[in-house]
């Protein structure tokens, strides 16, 4: 198990290296492209070479790609699902290009079509978008916050999506803590942990689970909002960080944190990843 957490890579991608050991990171997320849009920066051979060389100098172990902001697969734009499909290909060709382990992304939401519109249109959208894909980055369906007509906030939906897609079998999930705990799935205690980890296997596969965005949660059980908050300051708790870490079916993840960072310095999410280093390694 490695943790690490989100960090920027402004000024070149081989900045992400020194970012993420500066907080400790074994494991790291970047954005490869502005996240709110424009035109991302050539990953030319120089540029692979010098990220590569980065992260093995500063002892990062795998790197994660979040996809950009604008995604949505479940519009009925043609223009913004197109152009979804066309960005995601492209970061799932990026991130291989980089050697990154995966590329994670919210489906979208679905604001003038019917549930059963919206889950053909993001199966169909998948299905181009991994049309011909050869690439060693992961496809990962990240779990949501279950907000408004959000797609993928049940295990049920997300099970449909991987099940219907054509290449399903080479898709993945990433889990989050927040995100799974403001859409119902209580993991406060070691009980409703075991629980909602025996029905994602079951539905899902946790062998299909390879990271986890591991955040506490600003809004209560099934408070449907996507709001961070660091370990222990939030409705989650503490203890239930500590269960994580330890349960015996989750050893194989790679835990990425996404908590706020405090205004002008980074203390908040270092120790943050202090904290889950001495679960892990107590």
């Amino acid at each position: 198990m490695f943790i690490g957490g989100h960090v920027s890579a402004a000024g070149g991608l081989h900045n992400a290296g020194p970012n993420g050991a500066e907080i400790g990171c074994e494991v790291i997320q970047i954005f490869s492209r502005p996240p709110q849009g424009g035109k991302p920066r050539e990953i030319t051979p120089e540029v692979q070479q010098e990220f590569k060389t980065s992260m093995q100098k500063n002892g990062i172990k795998a790197v994660y790609i979040h996809a950009p902001y604008f995604i949505n697969l479940a519009s009925s734009n043609p223009r913004i699902k197109h152009s979804s499909i066309a960005v995601l290909r492209q970061e799932l060709e990026r991130g291989t290009l980089l050697g990154c382990k995966g590329m994670m992304f919210h489906p979208g939401s679905s604001k003038d079509l019917s549930e059963e519109e919206a889950r053909k249109t993001v199966i169909e959208s998948i299905n181009k978008i991994m049309d011909g894909y050869t690439g060693t980055c992961q496809f990962l369906i990240e779990i949501s916050a279950g907000a408004g007509n959000v797609m993928g906030d049940t295990f049920e939906e997300v099970a449909l999506f991987l099940n219907e897609a054509e290449k399903g079998e080479n898709i993945g999930v990433c889990f989050d803590t927040q995100h799974a705990f403001a859409s119902g799935y209580d993991l406060s205690t070691k009980e409703g942990l075991d629980t909602v980890m025996t029905k994602f296997d079951d539905l899902i596969g946790l062998n299909r689970m390879p990271v986890s965005h591991i955040n506490d949660s600003k809004v209560e059980l099934n408070g449907k909002k996507d709001r961070h908050e660091h370990l222990g300051e939030g409705h989650i708790g503490l203890d239930a960080f500590k269960h994580f870490i330890n349960h015996p079916k989750l050893g194989h993840l790679d835990l990425i944190l996404e908590t706020p960072f405090k205004k002008g310095a980074m203390e908040g999410r270092l120790n943050d990843i202090k904290l889950l280093k001495q679960f892990r390694n107590n």
